[in-house]
């Protein structure tokens, strides 16, 4: 890998460190070309501290470690993406984050139905809602709903409609979620099943 330490007379490059799993950024720190080795070599993030002058295994006081996973080197060989396995809470302050957020996985739009689908569940008037009403229901008329999906799935992936079928699909995967909910779960807990019978 080339990387250009040369490019600042303190001959540091900032390192984005991110969850290889969650891909959450975790920390901001400083390598210098020693830094960078030894991260190599024993597989554990070292930086260089500008405040203690001298290198910095993070996690030697603490044993909150960032075991790494890959290195990638930007466009102008001048910053380092390090993706690691962190042990622990990143930050000193004993955050997951150095930005105090909760080291999750992210589904983007769908994490952010799940939530809505909780405050519903939590929350919403049963008479206004229509997830507050199929909570209200209970298990039996959600997993129904799920099934009645499932099938209008089946049926339209026979035609060659797609609009309708990715209707239906939406449906299915909504209710779903809903269903998950009801169970106690969300959809991360079904990704943790599939990586468990990776090979």
């Amino acid at each position: 890998m080339n990387i250009d330490f040369s490019k600042n007379t303190d001959g540091l490059i900032p390192a984005i460190i991110q969850d290889s799993e969650t891909k959450t950024v975790l920390m901001l720190g400083f390598m210098n070309a020693e830094a960078y080795q030894k991260t190599v070599d024993t597989k554990k993030v070292t930086f260089y501290s500008r405040t203690k002058q001298r290198l910095w295994t993070k996690g030697e006081e603490s044993g909150n470690f960032l075991n790494l996973i890959d290195i990638k080197n930007d466009c102008d060989n001048d910053t380092l993406l390090i993706q690691v396995k962190p042990e622990g809470p990143t930050c000193h302050k004993g955050t997951d984050t150095c930005w105090a957020e909760e080291n999750k996985a992210d589904y983007g739009f769908i994490s952010d139905l799940e939530d809505t689908i909780q405050l519903r569940k939590e929350n919403a008037d049963s008479e206004k809602s229509y997830v507050a009403s199929l909570f209200k229901l209970g298990m039996n008329k959600i997993a129904q709903k799920v099934g009645e999906e499932a099938i209008e799935v089946v049926i339209e992936a026979k035609d060659d409609n797609n609009d309708l079928f990715l209707s239906e699909s939406a449906d299915l995967l909504f209710h779903y979620l809903i269903l998950l909910q009801a169970k106690g779960f969300k959809l991360n807990d079904v990704v943790d099943v599939l990586k468990s019978r990776q090979k």
